[in-house]
């Protein structure tokens, strides 16, 4: 076999995806080329590489996507490869094919591989005719959706919907009931088309305690195929993947080599060359074959983490024609390693993505970051909202557990909304720790895990205190006359004639007023009275917004940001957010209940299903929204009558923009 050095490579992607095969490339001197959409014109793969090119605008599909494009700047550049991370281009077998036609060497199966399992269909009846077992279910090419309403009902409900052509959980729908069948079909077929440009379907009978299970493996063009072992994917949210780790639980030898010995088989099957990960569904004993991801995983740190190998190290050697680096035999389990995805997203709004500008972040010291933000970058409707990866790796897993627990506590993020909350108290219930897992753990756990949060601590109310006080004393610097510096008319510190002075504020948390009263001493020293009682509060500032806060005998670090009125409190893993109030303002001032219907999120309107003058009640659905590939139902809150409608379909819209009015139904 001829072995082709691969010098530069132009990775046809972004974000972290971009940055994680760069870091590799680096590392064996290989060049690196990036491209970008109009959005991403200051990302930080793009600053990160040797070279950049503009590809195009924003949306996907008009620059991460356009494979001609992306081959042509790899062709001006000099590229000897392309590499397409995991997402966009790489299971698209058209643009591996164009890739070898141009010259370039594509860093990934071979297109055959690809369009074998490119078809969910097409990937299980292979499999079948391979005595591999399958999920019963509907894979035929009749997509006639009485033919499919009738053949969920000989499966038996609940039923799982799943678009043959993608993942990611775009085009997925649980079905209940007979009667829901219908219209969770076209919500399927829908986002299946926008996601993947192909609204073809699969029926499954649904598990309802499964464990998802998937194998990486490996293959060289010599014919070899090893498997890196398993990975338990269960902890999902909209059928998205958010906690992974290896190994699995509870795996038994006999079964990770059972599994292992399957997935290798199937990759021989296709003829597969480069990673794969082929993904099993498990419930009690039996295992069932899902899918077969023809690319690098997302989750691929936690088998490097227990093996010890770099995955994008391999991808490069062997598609420049090398052999597996070792055997099967040769390869050992080290420990334990859990990941979780940090996604911009708001779990109390059904997960809907969120946007905006990233004004504040903090990784923890322990643990391995896989992330394309940085702060001050970001997060628009175009793309996937996952902001990072947090890979910890202990001796085992109750020692990879607390360091999780202790790193995703280090963690803040501040501008959009994210699940960060979700995993912290993932992360520390007992059936977690205790590996108790499947794919309906967050809806079992929903009423823990979506919970409001709770009041704000002391400490956290000290805290605010605390940076509310720095901000006054660092506007008295500011406003101090020059000529007379020591004058009382300059300062905005609470400075009385006579006695000890105060301060009055005002902290709204959540619907609680807290009514403070403060009474600086020193610098970094102030009395705080709340309810009566009187508390001295020592905060030494150790940053911008860090402080050492002493309260009550207890010491240990916390951090406040600011973002105009809002004051957001982190300390050990908890996450207060409040509001400063006006103390002269009046509870009169009230407005009304807001009748508005508003956007969940920027993106566009797919379709409008009422008009002015229409009844709707409670529930009813007014619009359809999609953005960063999700469909969304936008519902009425209360019974009325539409008075308004804003939109219509195709309109690109913005969070918050009012879309329609419903006034309440009049007595008379």
């Amino acid at each position: 076999m001829t072995i082709t050095p691969i010098r530069s490579v132009l990775v046809a992607n972004r974000g972290e995806i971009a940055r994680r095969v760069m870091r590799t490339a680096r590392r064996l001197g290989i060049g690196c080329i990036a491209v970008y959409s109009e959005a991403d014109a200051g990302a930080a793969h793009v600053q990160e590489a040797d070279a950049a090119y503009a590809i195009g605008a924003a949306p996907a599909r008009e620059s991460y996507l356009d494979g001609a494009r992306i081959i042509a700047q790899a062709l001006k550049a000099g590229a000897d490869a392309v590499h397409p991370g995991y997402g966009f281009l790489s299971e698209n077998a058209d643009f591996a094919e164009a890739c070898g036609a141009a010259g370039l060497v594509f860093i990934g199966p071979p297109a055959s591989a690809i369009r074998a399992m490119g078809s969910k269909a097409a990937a299980k009846a292979l499999m079948q005719q391979s005595g591999v077992p399958l999920v019963p279910g509907y894979h035929g090419e009749d997509q006639t959706p009485s033919l499919l309403a009738a053949e969920a009902a000989r499966i038996g409900f609940p039923v799982l919907i799943k678009a043959s052509a993608g993942g990611g959980g775009k085009g997925m729908r649980i079905v209940e009931r007979a009667e829901d069948f219908a219209e969770a079909l076209a919500l399927a077929k829908g986002e299946a088309l926008a996601a993947f440009g192909d609204e073809q379907v699969l029926i499954e009978r649904y598990l309802t305690r499964p464990r998802h299970i998937e194998i990486q493996v490996f293959a060289d063009r010599q014919g070899n195929a090893i498997s890196l072992f398993e990975r338990d994917c269960s902890i999902q949210r909209r059928h998205q993947k958010i906690i992974e780790e290896a190994p699995a639980p509870f795996m038994t030898l006999a079964r990770r080599r059972a599994m292992g010995e399957a997935a290798c088989a199937a990759a021989r099957a296709i003829g597969y060359v480069g990673a794969g990960t082929v993904e099993f569904i498990v419930e009690d004993d039996a295992f069932y074959f899902m899918e077969m991801n023809t690319r690098l995983q997302v989750e691929h740190p936690v088998t490097e983490a227990i093996t010890g190998l770099d995955l994008v190290e391999w991808q490069f050697r062997v598609a420049a024609g090398e052999p597996l680096p070792c055997r099967q035999d040769d390869v050992r389990i080290e420990g334990h390693a859990i990941e979780v995805r940090l996604y911009a997203e708001d779990p109390a709004q059904d997960f809907a993505p969120s946007t905006g500008i990233i004004q504040h972040l903090r990784w923890p010291e322990r643990a391995r970051i896989d992330s394309g933000v940085r702060a001050g970058d970001a997060v628009s409707i175009h793309y996937d909202p996952m902001l990072a990866k947090l890979i910890v790796h202990g001796p085992n897993r109750s020692a990879a557990v607390r360091m999780l627990v202790q790193a995703l506590a280090e963690t803040e993020i501040e501008g959009v909304r994210s699940n960060l909350t979700l995993l912290r108290r993932i992360a520390g219930l007992p059936d977690f720790a205790q590996a108790v897992l499947d794919t309906g753990f967050i809806g079992r756990h929903e009423a823990i895990l979506l919970a409001p949060d709770a009041p704000a601590s002391l400490r956290a109310l000290a805290a605010a205190s605390a940076h509310y006080l720095a901000q006054l004393a660092a506007e008295c610097d500011e406003r101090v006359d020059p000529a007379d510096p020591d004058s009382p008319w300059g300062l905005t510190n609470a400075w009385r004639m006579n006695g000890l002075g105060y301060q009055d504020v005002l902290l709204h948390d959540g619907a609680v007023m807290r009514s403070l009263r403060l009474h600086p001493l020193i610098t970094g020293r102030f009395v705080l009275e709340m309810d009566g009682q009187s508390y001295p509060v020592v905060a030494e500032r150790l940053s911008d917004c860090r402080f050492s806060l002493t309260l009550l005998g207890q010491t240990g670090p916390v951090s406040v940001v600011q973002l105009g009125a809002a004051l957001i409190v982190h300390e050990a893993g908890v996450r207060s957010a409040l509001m400063l109030g006006d103390p002269h303002a009046s509870a009169a001032g009230e407005t009304a209940q807001d009748r508005s219907v508003r956007a969940p999120m920027p993106g566009k309107i797919l379709s409008v299903a009422i008009a002015v003058g229409d009844s709707v009640q409670k529930g009813d659905v007014l619009f359809l929204v999609e953005a960063m590939k999700v469909q969304m139902r936008v519902t009425a809150s209360a019974d009325g009558v539409v008075a308004l409608v804003n939109n219509v379909a195709g309109e690109l819209i913005e969070a918050g923009a009012e879309l329609a009015r419903i006034d309440p139904v009049s007595d008379d």
